[in-house]
């Protein structure tokens, strides 16, 4: 009788993989997921800050949040960063209302919001860069995530390090039941994106921004899933 063996060794995040539903091969096989993982130091950063203020006018609001923004473009450009490096969103402006028990909602002023996210590639720059914005009258710091200029020179590290994990394993799997590999019968494989360390997020701008982001670090990670055949 024709002996029929599959193995699968998954991953922690295979029951999401789209190939999970891929139909089985009809001859004896052994399926394998390498995972590959590389953690580096980045050299770029991507501040996001913003400016929310309200006044008692719509005129008043905007001009606020405006020059709060030139006053950051401006350092920005001082501080050589270019102008392709820079994302301004656009402003938001929104009434603002009281609402004074048993009478009808009464208007207070508006609130107008605009932010700016900036790419750093001198992390030098950054406490720098985040101390002149709060001083311009930005007021909230919603994230800074980390990345590398090397970046694909790392995923290449990665993908290396996936399609060795997942050739041990099958090698591993194959001997321990008395098996042998005929050969890669299919590649299964889907880009993964790099995991980027948000190193800080709040409503407002109250944080040390003096502290150091030099021990940040990114992780760039990859997988592979390789359907071997195996020999009678």
């Amino acid at each position: 009788m024709k002996k029929h063996l599959i193995a699968t060794v998954f991953g922690a995040t295979i029951a999401l993989s789209p190939f999970t539903s891929a139909a089985s091969p009809d001859f004896p096989h052994l399926e394998t997921v390498g995972i590959g993982e590389v953690v580096a130091m980045p050299d770029m950063a991507n501040i996001d800050v913003a400016v929310s203020l309200n006044r008692t006018s719509a005129q008043a609001a905007k001009k606020a949040s405006d020059d709060a923004i030139a006053a950051l473009l401006e350092r920005l450009k001082k501080m050589g960063i270019d102008k392709k490096d820079i994302e301004s969103a656009n402003l938001s402006l929104q009434p603002q209302y009281s609402y004074p028990k048993n009478s009808e909602p009464k208007l207070t002023g508006y609130r107008a919001s605009r932010s700016v996210t900036v790419t750093v590639r001198d992390l030098a720059n950054l406490n720098r860069l985040l101390d002149g914005a709060l001083a311009d009258g930005l007021n909230r710091v919603n994230g800074i995530s980390f990345s590398s200029s090397k970046e694909s020179e790392l995923k290449e590290k990665a993908r290396m390090a996936a399609i060795a994990d997942a050739q041990a394993k099958a090698k591993s799997l194959a001997n321990g039941f008395g098996e042998t590999l005929a050969g890669v019968w299919e590649i299964r494989y889907v880009d993964q994106t790099p995991i980027r360390p948000v190193m800080m997020r709040m409503a407002e701008a109250t944080a040390d921004v003096n502290a150091t982001y030099q021990d940040a670090e990114i992780t760039i990670t990859d997988r592979v899933n390789v359907v071997y055949a195996l020999g009678e």
